[in-house]
């Protein structure tokens, strides 16, 4: 395999640990915004409550701790998901 081959197929945490936290961050702030406007049947807040520890509805704390973990998820997603990929893209497994 050569190395301009070797190179595209190499994930880098940065990028990715920062596509997944934008991804995190947009839904969680799509969810937020649907929630304030939506009916209280279909809020969706209910979702992120478990996995947000800290995470309260309506009140400003909990809206920037649920900023802050869903960035951090991300980051939790690309640390764990980029050594996975680069083991199973060496032919190891």
């Amino acid at each position: 395999m050569s190395n301009a081959t070797q190179t595209t197929q190499r994930l880098r945490i940065g990028p990715l640990g920062n596509s997944l936290s934008l991804l995190l961050l947009i839904s969680y702030l799509l969810c937020v915004g649907f929630g304030l406007i939506a009916p209280g049947s279909l809020q969706m807040y209910q979702a992120w409550a478990p996995l947000l520890p800290g995470f309260e509805w309506l009140s400003f704390s909990g809206f920037v701790i649920g900023l802050i973990e869903a960035y951090l998820y991300g980051w939790y997603l690309a640390i764990l998901f980029v050594p996975l990929y680069r083991w199973f893209s060496s032919g190891v497994a």
